[in-house]
């Protein structure tokens, strides 16, 4: 097996309904684990909370994710953007437009003076996730 680089979301009691999204928005298989299921937690309350969840798409990327368990401090999704790139326009588009929904438009998706188009949106749970079209 290769080495791989993937990104690894941290959220407080919404790992599923994002992870759920990010199905939603980019496709494929989803599998998500809770802390009852592994006996992680002595904590009732986190039982349901998302101990690990990973998402493979039909395009490649792997996202994966977790609920911050309720000892551990939350700091949010400050210092980092996902970043989505590539020649494929409609897919791209598909992507972004999937993504801005219920989000922040930070930069509108169009031309940049580099040439390609670009666009940053900060999704409905705060990811900043930033989409890169090549172009001509």
């Amino acid at each position: 097996m290769s080495s791989n680089l993937n990104p690894y979301l941290n959220f407080q009691d919404n790992a599923r309904q994002a992870m759920e999204f990010y199905q939603g928005a980019l496709g494929g298989e989803l599998t998500l684990n809770t802390f009852g299921e592994f006996h992680a937690s002595d904590d009732p309350a986190e039982a349901d909370k998302i101990m690990h969840a990973l998402l493979k798409t039909p395009a490649g990327f792997t996202l994966m994710a977790a609920d911050t368990p309720n000892q551990m401090q939350f700091t949010g999704h400050a210092g980092f953007s996902v970043s989505l790139s590539g020649d494929d326009a409609a897919e791209l588009q598909g992507y972004w437009y999937a993504l801005s929904e219920g989000g922040q438009v930070v930069m509108p998706l169009e031309r940049q003076i580099w040439g390609d188009t670009f666009g940053m949106v900060v999704d409905r749970f705060g990811v900043t996730w930033m989409v890169n079209i090549a172009g001509q």
